[in-house]
């Protein structure tokens, strides 16, 4: 693997950028450089509306399906599907360490959107937006990830490559007609170091969000299944080797 360097300037940035730097950024940014070793640009190019306190930071970016389904029995426990989801969901913000960033994309009866932007001192918003998810309609997976895909995008821009980027999906079914998500997460996967982690609640592990050696997937079957996914992502990154950045470009 060829080294990758990046050259930065500005005195804004100087600051942090010094306290930042030393052993943990040559660690964080492992999958950035084998984006850069593959001849991939990351981030991508692109206006920069401000820019990171903390480069190296981690990033949680949640999308959590808010699909008609979720309002069904869970297959296992007491309580709906999304009443579990919720549950584990505020485990998993107390857990996420102060100096993370966490960001919370829905899709339910209010369409898709951001509900909560990626920053360290939000867990309260984050946990007013899950609550205040209400199911309804289908599962726009690929819309709700190429929206998440923006806005971790937006973020790598703001630390300059460094740090480590997560999307972290939490589903209950395959997506609706004409939103199968493949193309989007074999395109993101092939030119980002983004790590997809999708838990998938109630359903079998043939999922096209579960492609073995290229992303992290996890079945759950309740609440406490639900809670052990999330934290596994909270965990130190897998490993993932080059090979994984030849998905369709």
């Amino acid at each position: 693997m060829q080294p990758y360097f990046i050259t930065l300037s500005g005195p804004a940035f100087c600051g942090s950028l010094r306290r930042a730097l030393g052993l943990a950024a040559s660690v964080l940014i492992v999958a950035s450089v084998e984006v850069a070793a593959a001849g991939l640009q990351w981030p991508p190019s692109g206006k920069v509306d401000r820019m990171a306190p903390d480069p190296v930071t981690r990033n949680f970016y949640v999308v959590l399906d808010g699909s008609g389904s979720m309002n069904e029995r869970a297959c296992r426990g007491d309580g709906r599907k999304i009443d579990q989801a919720k549950a584990a969901l505020e485990v998993f913000s107390k857990a996420v360490p102060r100096n993370v960033n966490l960001g919370l994309l829905v899709f339910d009866r209010r369409g898709v959107s951001e509900r909560v932007a990626l920053a360290t001192d939000n867990r309260q918003a984050f946990m007013q937006q899950v609550l205040a998810t209400n199911p309804s309609g289908g599962t726009p997976l690929r819309g709700a990830i190429a929206l998440a895909r923006l806005r971790l995008e937006e973020q790598g821009r703001r630390q300059l490559g460094y740090g480590e980027y997560n999307l972290v999906v939490v589903t209950d079914g395959e997506a609706s007609s004409g939103q199968d998500p493949r193309q989007e997460v074999n395109d993101m996967l092939a030119r980002s170091p983004i790590i997809v982690h999708t838990i998938g609640f109630c359903i079998s592990s043939n999922h096209s969000l579960n492609q073995a050696g290229r992303t992290v997937y996890k079945a759950a079957n309740d609440r406490a299944d639900l809670e052990r996914g999330l934290e596994a992502a909270l965990a130190e990154a897998p490993k993932f080797t080059a090979d994984r950045f030849t998905g369709t470009r």
